[in-house]
């Protein structure tokens, strides 16, 4: 089939809901400074983007042509579409008839990132980018580096100096820069910001332009298609950026506007993070709307070492109105529970994909999550680039 038409109208700004026009490069609202969200004519997509005449479309995230930035000409490596597994054995072991897995490690780039980046690039090519820049903990920058690298464009990636050796190695061989910055992954966006100007990069930063975002909302149109108009029960997701969960929740209200659904009911969303980063859980035990930053952020799970998330007020406000959780595992239970999906499904997960099986067994052994609940465990990457799992608990 042909290219099909993107239903892109403007960009609204999350907050204050200022429009701004998508046909120039935006990064935050201009007037408070908010994550900006892209926005669709709907009604002419639906005309076309039904779910049940899926057949024969691309099997990659680009079948949702219709609700996607660039649709026209995309920057494409086949991303998307990834498989969900029925984990019945690992159901079994933790007490839950319906437990799936939502395998991202086989994305192109083996991580869920290749989605946000084929998006991004390819409006950063639309709008005339040379150069990108971005900071990264790992699986983002291999991304960006080699869609970058399919689109031509040079790309300049800040990563902390604990960053694993794989993620250095993809990011150069796609051809990359890579700088390696004392501290965290926000220290290094910190040097973006400061150079962006200066260099001429366009920034792709999380949340600091809207099209990343967009990418990563396909994982809720898969999980609708995967379940023939159904959602899950309960979705738990391991967050970092936690740019994948409010793309979801904005797929969520996509989806219900497009006629895709057959209930108005939205999976409980669960937060789960590193005992040793936890921002998210930490504001949202507290009752606040915005987190706080996290001094001196730990785990092996370079992912979920986000000390502070641009879109903490998204992610927290659909983590409540979906009636939802946050929690925090340490590294030891990621480990394991890595072990333990490997040996009983077969898939070797990142440890963030880990963690969500810890969180799992913890909110069903309290009963927060019954037996009979449908379960969608997000496995955001592949576990063979952490090659240094930890062998005690990190404090």
């Amino acid at each position: 089939m042909g290219p099909i038409r993107s239903h892109l109208t403007h960009l609204e700004c999350s907050l204050c809901e200022l429009r701004h026009e998508s046909d120039r490069w935006q990064t935050l609202c201009s007037e408070c400074g908010a994550v900006l969200l892209a926005r669709y004519d709907l009604e002419a997509a639906r005309k076309t983007l039904k779910r049940e005449s899926m057949q024969g479309r691309p099997s990659s995230l680009w079948r949702y042509a219709e609700v996607l930035p660039g649709s026209e000409a995309p920057v494409s490596l086949g991303e998307g579409w990834t498989p969900m597994h029925r984990a019945e054995r690992l159901g079994d072991r933790v007490g839950l008839q319906q437990l799936w897995i939502k395998d991202e490690s086989v994305n192109p780039t083996a991580s869920f990132k290749a989605r946000g980046m084929t998006t991004a690039v390819t409006m950063a090519r639309l709008q005339g980018a040379q150069r990108l820049a971005l900071p990264s903990a790992g699986n983002a920058g291999g991304a960006a580096a080699a869609y970058g690298a399919l689109a031509g464009m040079q790309v300049d990636l800040f990563l902390p100096r604990w960053t694993p050796q794989p993620f250095l190695l993809e990011a150069k061989v796609h051809g990359a820069a890579v700088h390696l910055l004392d501290g965290d992954i926000a220290d290094c966006g910190a040097v973006v910001r400061e150079q962006t100007a200066e260099k001429g990069w366009f920034d792709l930063s999380t949340l600091k332009e809207p099209y990343r975002l967009e990418g990563k909302k396909t994982m809720g149109y898969e999980l609708a298609e995967h379940f023939c108009g159904e959602l899950p029960d309960v979705v738990i997701y391991p967050t970092g950026g936690g740019t994948g969960l409010i793309g979801m929740w904005k797929a969520f209200d996509e989806l219900a506007q497009l006629g895709w659904l057959h209930s108005s009911a939205r999976p409980r969303m669960v937060v789960v993070q590193a005992s040793g980063c936890a921002p998210i859980v930490n504001a949202f035990e507290a009752g606040e709307r915005r987190a706080r930053r996290v001094e001196n952020p730990q785990t092996y799970a370079s992912g979920l070492r986000v000390p502070a998330a641009v879109g903490d007020h998204l992610i927290l406000g659909a983590v409540r109105e979906s009636g939802g959780i946050a929690l925090t595992v340490t590294d030891l239970e990621m480990a394991q529970a890595q072990a333990e999906i490997g040996s009983l499904e077969g898939i070797y997960a990142a440890p963030e994909g880990g963690a969500t099986l810890a969180a799992c067994r913890q909110l069903t052994e309290s009963g927060w999550i019954k037996a009979e609940d449908r379960v969608v465990l997000f496995n955001t990457g592949s576990g063979l680039k952490y090659p240094d799992p930890p062998e005690e608990e990190t404090t």
